[in-house]
């Protein structure tokens, strides 16, 4: 687990300048606040909820009672579990905020990739009423899901610089467009991301598509070191596989669509401070490219 002073004080500081510039943008209802100012802070929750994809635990519910017990002293006035979880739907916007502030920089090298992300086995789909309306059927290599997608691109450290999230059936190509604003340099991608189309219109911004070919497409001449990088895609497969096994992002448990995205966003958060990413050695011997973890 994570220095919890460094994690708190990088969040609090945060929260303490947002906070200011969205309440003077926010529309007022005309009526008066009703109550005190909530005495567990949103530092503190968006702290915790950070720290729990940051530690072994599987379930939250077992972390937050071993943080109210044996982090106490740090969190003297720590609300109860249910109390908690009934409040994290309004953690997303300081959360969602948050987290893009901790976008990584714009190096001029890129990757893009989708990973699924499972809310219930297959079998159970016409039982779940969570995601009613929200989730929906896709398909990747490893077969059929259930549930919605992460559209992720990186740059060669393993930093995050954009991401998407959507139902399980959009494609992977369809939010190329709005996900990669912003970003300029060298884009590399999967077969999922070819369209002479789209890579005109990308290039006119700046940014260079780069993707593997299918069976029946001709070779395009590129430099040795582009085809390296595009060899090197597994490095956005591996930072996938870290958020889904380190940072917990995908489970089965969730009790709410807000309660989804909140744990999401902490997921990626978490990695966000995570101190050694999977990353790509540009300056390997021999010309050649390794990626490290």
């Amino acid at each position: 687990m994570h220095d919890l002073t460094t994690l708190f004080c990088s969040v609090d500081d945060f929260w303490e300048t947002f906070k200011k510039d969205w309440e003077e943008h926010m529309i007022g209802s005309g009526r008066p606040k009703r109550g005190p100012e909530p005495k567990f802070s949103i530092s503190e929750m968006i702290t915790i909820v950070i720290l729990f994809h940051q530690s072994n635990y599987r379930t939250f519910k077992h972390f937050y009672h071993f943080v109210s017990i044996q982090f106490k002293k740090y969190f003297p006035k720590i609300i109860s579990y249910s109390h908690f979880v009934h409040l994290m739907k309004d953690l997303f916007i300081p959360l969602f905020a948050y987290l893009l502030s901790r976008n990584g920089p714009v190096t001029g090298i890129s990757f893009v990739d989708a990973t699924s992300i499972k809310v219930c086995h297959n079998k159970r789909i016409k039982r779940n009423k969570v995601f009613k309306g929200f989730a929906k059927r896709g398909k990747t290599t490893s077969g059929w899901f259930y549930g919605f997608k992460l559209h992720l691109i990186i740059n060669e450290n393993g930093e995050i610089l954009s991401f998407l999230v959507t139902p399980g059936n959009i494609a992977d190509i369809s939010v190329l467009d709005k996900l990669s604003e912003g970003i300029a340099g060298k884009l590399f991608g999967d077969k999922g991301y070819i369209s002479s189309e789209l890579g005109q219109k990308l290039l006119k911004r700046g940014l260079e598509l780069f993707t593997t070919l299918r069976s029946n497409m001709k070779q395009k001449l590129i430099s040795l070191k582009d085809k390296m990088l595009l060899r090197k895609r597994s490095l956005i497969e591996t930072v996938n596989d870290q958020l889904k096994n380190i940072s917990q992002i995908e489970h089965s448990r969730h009790r709410s669509v807000s309660n989804f995205l909140v744990n999401l966003l902490g997921g990626l958060a978490a990695y966000s401070h995570q101190e050694k990413k999977p990353s790509l050695n540009l300056d390997g011997k021999n010309g050649c490219l390794m990626i490290t973890a």
